[in-house]
């Protein structure tokens, strides 16, 4: 199974723009042969905590039907980030659209002392099928916490993947903290960060997948946007630059 992970740099609360992004870096993962495409934490907003409010839908928002569509057409499953509404708060949330399947939602359970104000916890571990593998997503805080990793190995999850949006003290904390679940586990763990201003912080980059050994397979930069490929069975890495509207083949 070949997993994409699209490292962007997010339009500041531009829904609309952020879907064209996301469509053209789909399309890229899907000349790669890749059977699923992840990207960053609330990739379609940028993690914006302050505008979350006036920013969060429903994940049946119209709005998104281009990529059920778009999933359906390429075969490609694909999870987006964005703040989702409840019946008394906001979440932070990850749509999963999966070929010719209803969409999953997957909302941040543990959240950071700094996100409380803004969003409350979501209860539940999705886990995402595809290929007969199982994928248990994780959102950024919670993903550096150890009890995380362990729920999620023991629902079976064989695949860890992080949606993120990190800093450069972050990304040196992932560096310590994924090998390490990757090898107690014995699972890859896989991490999309975006670049460029976050909410107070730049976020930078640096997305990457470990093997199951703990092994660093391959990594992007911390300027420029990107995808990085993970073909689960040779554990071959391929990556993407963009920069500068071209494409660079790694």
């Amino acid at each position: 199974m070949n997993i994409a992970l699209a490292q962007i740099k997010p339009l500041k609360g531009d829904i609309p723009a952020n879907i064209e992004k996301h469509l053209k870096f789909i399309e890229i993962a899907s000349s790669l042969k890749a059977t699923s495409v992840f990207f960053p934490e609330l990739s379609l907003t940028g993690y914006e905590p302050e505008l979350a409010k006036a920013l969060a839908t429903h994940p049946d928002d119209g709005r998104m039907d281009t990529f059920q569509q778009i999933s359906n057409r390429k075969e490609i499953t694909i999870g987006v980030g964005i703040p989702t509404k409840t019946e008394n708060r906001i979440r932070i949330s990850m749509i999963v659209f999966r070929p010719n399947q209803e969409k999953l939602t997957y909302s941040k359970q543990q959240l950071h002392e700094d996100e409380f104000p803004y969003f409350e916890n979501g209860h539940e571990q999705v886990l995402i099928e595809i290929e007969n593998q199982k994928i248990i997503p994780a959102i950024c805080y919670e993903s550096l916490q150890t009890a995380h990793a362990e729920k999620a190995s023991k629902l079976g999850g064989e695949i860890y993947l992080a949606s993120v949006a990190k800093s450069q003290n972050g990304i040196e904390k992932a560096f310590v903290h994924y090998p390490e679940v990757a090898q107690k586990y014995s699972m890859p763990v896989l991490m999309a960060n975006c670049i460029g201003q976050c909410d107070n912080f730049i976020s930078v980059g640096g997305s990457a997948v470990w093997t199951k050994e703990g092994k660093l397979a391959g990594q992007l930069d911390n300027k420029n946007e990107g995808v990085i490929v993970f073909n689960t069975e040779t554990e071959e890495i391929t990556k993407h630059r963009i920069q500068e509207n071209s494409l660079y083949t790694l």
